[in-house]
């Protein structure tokens, strides 16, 4: 099972910043690498900036190693310089994750593999940074193992791959100090009406639960009403159903709220009221992904 492409046993998701005629994201995972027609095995964006491709393995991987087959008949030299991502975030459409590798270069035609060292995550990019680049694939293989326990749901938290925004900064306490794990970095807005924290995490989820943690040195008051929503309506922070309100939370303190599976994509805190501060010293967002020892264990 661990030596098996993971995309043979998924219904993996491909796309690519841009499509070249008819050379489509999915013609690199189509199991033929091309070396006799190019244009209906291979995948290529248009000549652009930054090109990537990505393929979304719909569940969390420890990825053991990635091979690359590239282009026969041409431009082999398109490649150089591509790097390898594997990670759990759509930010910057996944290509800010870590870095497995960067591809310095493969012959025409020759298919490299790249140790990732078991790196996590659910995505998997191909992306070259630069001005005027084509990003041509003839077949990637991802291979590792499920990072879950086959036969069993787990419980993750999806907060740090999604990406915040708050109604208003007072500072410099960002969105983004409520993802990092830390207690004593905090989101803060300035004094308003009816402030809010949203969370994009990039698709719809079934939420299990919210955690909010308080701030620990002063204030810890100013959360009291607070409520969390969780929908699909990115630009009507009320029109969210509400999971749960906050009576309160003590300095410092981490309190849990049920949201029973409610869907959406988007989370939302929000403190209705004039005259209002919000601030959030951690966020986690937790959704249960099935476990399903077949399905899992086998990746693209």
């Amino acid at each position: 099972v661990k030596h098996r492409s993971l995309f043979a046993s998924l219904c993996a998701t491909v796309t690519q910043s841009s499509t070249f005629g008819y050379w489509s994201a999915d013609h690199a995972i189509d199991f033929n690498p091309g070396l006799t027609n190019a244009w209906s095995s291979c995948s290529s964006t248009i000549v652009q900036t930054n090109p990537w491709w990505r393929v979304d393995l719909s569940y969390i991987y420890r990825v053991s190693r990635v091979v690359i087959t590239n282009i026969l008949d041409c431009c082999a030299e398109r490649i150089n310089g591509a790097e390898i991502r594997i990670g759990h975030s759509l930010e910057n459409n996944g290509n800010n994750n870590p870095i497995c590798a960067v591809i310095s270069s493969i012959p025409a035609g020759v298919s490299s593999t790249y140790i990732c060292n078991n790196m996590e995550g659910r995505y998997v990019n191909l992306f070259i940074p630069g001005y005027s680049k084509y990003l041509t694939l003839c077949e990637v293989e991802v291979y590792g193992e499920v990072f879950f326990r086959a036969g069993t749901g787990m419980r993750v938290n999806v907060a740090t791959w999604g990406t915040p925004v708050q109604s208003t900064l007072y500072y410099s306490w960002y969105a983004h100090y409520a993802l990092d794990g830390l207690s004593y970095t905090c989101t803060h807005t300035t004094t308003q009406t009816d402030p809010w924290w949203k969370l994009d995490l990039m698709k719809t989820y079934s939420v299990n639960r919210v955690t909010i943690t308080n701030r620990p040195d002063c204030c810890e008051s100013r959360i009291d009403g607070a409520e969390i929503r969780i929908g699909n309506n990115s630009s009507d922070v009320f029109s969210n159903p509400v999971c749960a309100v906050v009576s309160t939370i003590p300095a410092g303190a981490t309190y849990s709220y049920s949201c029973h599976g409610m869907e959406g994509r988007y989370v939302f805190v929000n403190l209705p009221g004039t005259s209002k501060i919000l601030t959030l010293c951690d966020v986690g967002v937790y959704v249960i992904f099935p476990g399903n020892s077949e399905l899992l264990n086998n990746l693209v």
